[in-house]
């Protein structure tokens, strides 16, 4: 590959295609300068730049022959399957990870390696992983405003900030709720509390019945991890007295900040994290009873384990502003577990039970209990929406009916008397149109 002081085949294409014409029109001495200062320049024999210059077009021809291939089909299988174990990221996050999953994997028997493909594993490259899962990739199936009230006072002395992306200190957490209310916010459902480890990547969720404060607080304390900073958004469901009063209380140490009102990009690691580790499983299912919110657990004990120690990340190390855009530079992808050992800040005790529960887990066999969780959850839940449909269905029948009889006898009142029937018919029908939808 050449550097960046010589000149690359294309490069010196074009350098002799512009020293043609003047070599053609030479005569015989300054003909044999001009060889030497082109042999100088390109870096080719004397002769092979003869044979470019006495040829019918400088154009690059398409290899006739097929290359060898380097990596066979047993590499293929062994990546195949660490990418099926790792749901199937892509080649920048998979290519780090790909030797130390296969052999994990052999440790627990799923497949068998040869000291050949382990080292064909450790030499395989990025852009030869990303043909390689290209032909495949299309086969696999991957998930997957407040009003002019008074506002809240207890936020006045929390301070607006974004954590910033270049922070190396694990235990700087953004924090967010997502609701499971489906198509209607009545009555008391559940609820995803996540947090987001900015350093790390590291993630914690957990679902919790209603906001009360007795359920916001027992999910936090479920989160086994040394908090620095906690960043929500300015939601009541976290800046209200009694919770204020729980971080100033029971929680010592830990600095409390939030978000700009109407701005989501200072929460913007939480955020995708929402979409892709809870919208992206649960959808906007409504989940409201307390078996649904312990199979919610459930899942999300194992994808505390899945998430956690086998699915790399990227984290971003340099952002540069251009005319044209944003130019990103991300670093090598790693496990959460393997930037927060990385970091230091994990006790020995600490790091010697993640590293059994590493050890002791298979990703493949995980990721299919994790599947089969959740289609038995989808499952259940439409079950149950069966039953409110054909209410739904009645309920709506009722209501057609009664708009018949409204427009009957709208016909046999006086002008003045339909005016007002008309407002009156309008504003039913459309909120028999907002309860239809």
């Amino acid at each position: 590959m050449p550097t960046e002081e010589q000149m690359t085949v294309n490069e010196r294409r074009k350098y002799l295609k512009l020293m043609k014409p003047l070599y053609q029109q030479a005569k015989r001495g300054e003909r044999s300068r001009l060889l030497s200062q082109m042999q100088e320049v390109t870096g080719l024999h004397r002769k092979s730049v003869l044979r470019l210059l006495h040829a019918s077009s400088l154009a690059r021809k398409k290899r006739t022959t097929p290359r060898k291939r380097t990596y066979g089909l047993a590499v293929e299988q062994v990546i195949l399957l660490v990418w099926e174990s790792l749901d199937y990221v892509c080649a920048e996050r998979l290519t780090p990870v790909v030797l130390t999953t296969a052999q994990h994997l052999a440790g627990l028997g799923c497949v068998h390696l040869t000291e050949e493909v382990e080292q064909q594993l450790g030499q395989i490259s990025e852009a030869t992983i990303t043909r390689l899962l290209r032909k495949h990739r299309s086969q696999k199936q991957r998930l997957p405003h407040k009003g002019p009230e008074r506002a809240n006072q207890v936020c006045k002395e929390v301070p607006m900030k974004r954590i910033p992306w270049e922070t190396t200190e694990p235990g700087h957490e953004e924090v967010d709720l997502v609701h499971h209310a489906g198509e209607s916010s009545s009555g008391e459902y559940a609820h995803t509390l996540q947090l987001i480890d900015v350093a790390t990547g590291w993630s914690e969720r957990v679902a919790v019945l209603g906001r009360g404060q007795t359920a916001m607080e027992g999910g936090f304390r479920r989160i086994p991890f040394a908090l620095v900073e906690v960043h929500p958004d300015t939601g009541s469901e976290f800046f209200n007295q009694h919770l204020v009063r729980f971080w100033k209380d029971k929680v010592t140490g830990v600095q409390l900040s939030r978000s700009r009102p109407y701005h989501k990009n200072d929460n913007r690691f939480v955020e995708q994290k929402n979409s892709s580790l809870v919208r992206q499983y649960f959808g906007t299912l409504r989940l409201d009873s307390p078996e649904q919110v312990a199979a919610l657990n459930a899942l999300y004990d194992k994808m505390w384990l899945y998430y956690n120690l086998f699915q790399p990340v990227l984290h971003l190390t340099h952002k540069q502003v251009q005319p044209d855009g944003i130019v990103r530079t991300w670093d090598r992808a790693q496990t959460p577990y393997q930037r927060l050992v990385a970091s230091g800040t994990l006790r020995a005790e600490q790091q010697a039970r993640l590293q059994a529960l590493y050890e002791q887990t298979n990703p493949l066999r995980l990721r299919e209990e994790i599947y089969q969780g959740l289609a038995a959850l989808w499952d259940s839940r439409l079950a149950a929406q069966g039953v409110a449909c054909v209410l739904w269905r009645r309920e709506v029948r009722q209501r057609q009916a009664r708009a018949c009889l409204c427009l009957t006898s709208l016909r046999q009142r006086t002008h003045a008397q339909k005016e007002r029937s008309k407002s009156a018919l309008v504003t039913f029908l459309f909120e028999g149109t907002i309860f239809v939808r």
